[in-house]
């Protein structure tokens, strides 16, 4: 009887081997499902950007306000008679600090 268990267990272990590891066997498709869902991700994320870039090229076509904006940022474009006045972006941020040290106190 006990010879009989082992080759019922041995049986039952040959015939869950394709299940578990086989070519369609369950760690496969939990595999794909994974790598799936990384590229429905990443496809999402490509729609977005998507998305972005035409309404970009939409307000293109149709208007001159972003042609504009474009020659004005990217440029460095001024209209005639405009006086253009840059200011550095960490300029704020240096005088707030410097304020904040003279007030300490010591």
């Amino acid at each position: 009887m006990r010879w009989f268990a082992i080759a019922l267990l041995a049986l039952l272990l040959l015939l869950q081997y394709p299940l578990w590891f086989g070519k369609g066997g369950w760690l496969k498709v939990w595999e794909y499902d994974r790598q799936l869902q990384q590229h429905r991700e990443a496809n999402r994320q490509l729609e977005v950007r998507n998305s972005g870039l035409d309404a970009e090229v939409r307000d293109l076509k149709t208007g001159y306000e972003a042609i504009e904006e474009r020659a004005r940022f990217e440029l460095g474009m001024i209209k005639p008679g405009e006086a253009f006045i840059s200011l550095p972006e960490n300029a704020g941020q240096k005088d707030s600090e410097a304020a904040a040290i003279d007030d300490a106190p010591q």
